[in-house]
């Protein structure tokens, strides 16, 4: 692929710099767009920053046009859940706001193609497992709603205007960068791999297992853990399939099957060779027993499968970068 300009919005954090390396190395040019709020300047090694707010349609505009932009890959969002109970407005004028900004600018600009980085969390409590795309979305906080929303808004984009759109609904996010350049750096952190491995490293207090009275094999929770560089080869892959003329698409990206907290606990210790310290507390509101994904159409569309999601290369991968 020629050296295609592509704006990479929330291009600075976690999943945003895997990606924009994944770009980097198949011959696209990833320009981040990133307050830095959320995101770590350092970890922006394979293209041009521009420090800004995604809301601010003029930058967008001036963005695309000073590097040839012809796709976009939108990250730039909050993502804590239980700040969005507590000020739900903050990410809905981010997260929907933020994505019709961006969808304006491209109108502008003539821009047609954007990969959208989407969640589970907009089916909300899965009527069965494992989750296909054609369940309903029925989001049960205000982060979840907002990544619907913003998924109908490209809809709408897509039918008036002709953006056509991928939109990848995640699961579970892990691990990081295999060469080690590039890690998970969130403040706060709320993700489980890593708060494993600050208890056990004794950066973090001991973590709290949030409710051990699921109906699952354990009684913890089970998720479906998918490996930062397969979510950053995923992008890669579905603006490639829009490059090449594909039709708009929604997708999940997840392994389909799942690991409970305890099994995930029980890999840091293996990998770590220590304990983690951990207290059972109760469980966390709206949290289901089991989210596992129906990954299929993402293979059937441009034959993704992941390839480093296993639990261990997820937890030794991170547990390098974090014991660094």
């Amino acid at each position: 692929m020629s050296g295609r300009g592509v704006l990479v919005t929330g291009g600075a954090g976690y999943i945003g710099s895997h990606t924009c390396k994944a770009l980097a190395r198949a011959g696209h040019v990833p320009v981040t767009l990133d307050s830095l709020v959320h995101g770590h300047a350092h970890a922006v090694r394979w293209g041009p920053l521009v420090k800004g707010d995604v809301r601010d349609r003029a930058l967008v505009e001036r963005v695309m046009r000073e590097h040839r932009v012809d796709a976009v890959v939108h990250f730039a969002a909050y993502a804590y859940v239980g700040e969005s109970m507590r000020d739900p407005g903050k990410y809905f004028a981010n997260n929907v706001a933020g994505t019709v900004a961006v969808l304006d600018a491209m109108r502008a600009c003539d821009v047609r193609r954007i990969v959208f980085s989407s969640t589970c969390a907009t089916y909300g409590i899965p009527r069965s497992l494992p989750i296909r795309e054609d369940q309903p979305q029925e989001p049960i906080n205000p982060y979840g709603e907002s990544k619907r929303v913003a998924e109908r808004a490209l809809h709408w984009y897509g039918l008036a205007h002709g953006v056509r759109s991928v939109a990848l609904r995640y699961f579970n996010a892990a691990g990081a960068d295999l060469d080690g350049e590039i890690g998970e750096e969130h403040e706060p952190e709320t993700h489980l791999v890593p708060l494993a491995i600050g208890a056990a490293l004794g950066r973090q207090p001991p973590l709290q297992v949030c409710g051990t009275d699921y109906p699952t094999p354990d009684g913890t929770a089970v998720r479906d853990y998918v490996h930062v560089c397969d979510l950053a080869d995923a992008h890669v892959r579905a603006l490639g399939y829009l490059l090449a003329g594909g039709d708009s698409a929604a997708l999940n990206l997840g392994t389909g099957s799942g690991h409970s907290v305890r099994e995930v606990v029980a890999a840091v210790e293996r990998v770590a060779r220590r304990a983690v310290p951990a207290r059972d507390v109760a469980r966390r509101a709206g949290d289901p027993p089991s989210l596992i994904a129906d990954p299929a159409r993402a293979r059937d569309l441009f034959g993704w499968a992941p390839q480093c999601s296993d639990l261990e290369t997820m937890v030794d991968t991170a547990w390098r970068w974090h014991a660094r």
